[in-house]
């Protein structure tokens, strides 16, 4: 499976998120290495704004989980992790096509729409996602059978933050989360520099403005639900057809055409064609 998140990179879009779930894999690996698992490629792509220095370290962490994952002969082609570097539209226009799985995690409330979505669904990818931006009008075109919704909802996120929202309170809870955060913070992917991702670890136990620890274990199960699913290849080409096929509403001709009737409000004008 191509499970693809390729985006700005931002806290926000939670591509820490991702990386949890990688290394929550690879500890599962590690733990047992016979265990049966469905083999994933997972790819990044997306720059950072020049001066923002966790994004930047989230793209470092991606690249050392990736250096340590790659080369262990325990996992044997169970998982690979790509970070593709340069992203740009040539490159999207070889990435979207590409992917199996179509990563759209962002906190709900974040994201304003969004488009990346999009373009994964009329591709054919199935889209694992939070109710969040344009996320919320695609599950209603496909189907809310056909897509992997996890997290919290906008209300639930609000709730939690006036609630006082504590992150060490699912940190100590979860032991695969635990054990996760534990494995990045000692430094073992990053060749025994415990401080490295040090910024990173005390900003999701301390802070966690964007409730990745609240939403880890639901992430986790429905990604156990997206495996189960792939392996039963005809129901994934099943589903990735039906995608693709209930997309329309998002093509440019509809959203130009609701434009020139609600926004700009014009009509259109009949040219007539003569021969030269």
């Amino acid at each position: 499976m191509f499970d693809i998140q390729a985006k700005r990179f931002h806290e926000y879009k939670r591509q820490h998120l991702n990386l949890l779930h990688i290394v929550t894999l690879y500890n599962r690996i590690k733990a047992n290495p016979n265990i049966e698992m469905t083999p994933r490629t997972f790819i990044f792509a997306g720059k950072a704004a020049p001066g923002y220095f966790v994004a930047k370290l989230i793209i470092k962490l991606i690249n050392s989980v990736g250096s340590v994952v790659n080369r262990d002969p325990d996992v044997r082609d169970r998982l690979k992790v790509i970070f593709l570097k340069d992203y740009n539209v040539k490159l999207a226009q070889r990435i979207y096509p590409a992917a199996d799985l179509s990563e759209q995690i962002s906190t709900a409330g974040k994201e304003a729409s969004g488009t990346g979505n999009m373009k994964f669904a009329l591709n054919g990818a199935l889209t694992i996602g939070t109710l969040d931006g344009a996320n919320v009008e695609m599950r209603e075109e496909v189907g809310a059978e056909n897509f992997f919704l996890f997290g919290l909802t906008t209300e639930e996120v609000y709730a939690q933050r006036a609630a006082g929202y504590n992150p060490r309170d699912y940190y100590y809870a979860n032991p695969e989360l635990k054990l996760a955060i534990d494995r990045i913070a000692s430094g073992f992917f990053s060749q025994g520099d415990a401080e490295l991702f040090q910024p990173l670890i005390e900003s999701l136990l301390n802070h966690d403005q964007y409730f990745l620890l609240a939403d880890y274990a639901d992430y986790i199960a429905c990604q156990d639900r997206v495996s189960a699913v792939y392996r039963d290849q005809p129901q994934w080409t099943r589903l990735s057809i039906l995608n693709s096929a209930r997309m329309g509403k998002f093509s440019s001709d509809r959203s130009i055409q609701d434009y020139c009737q609600d926004i700009w409000q014009i009509e259109p004008v009949a040219v007539e064609l003569r021969q030269c």
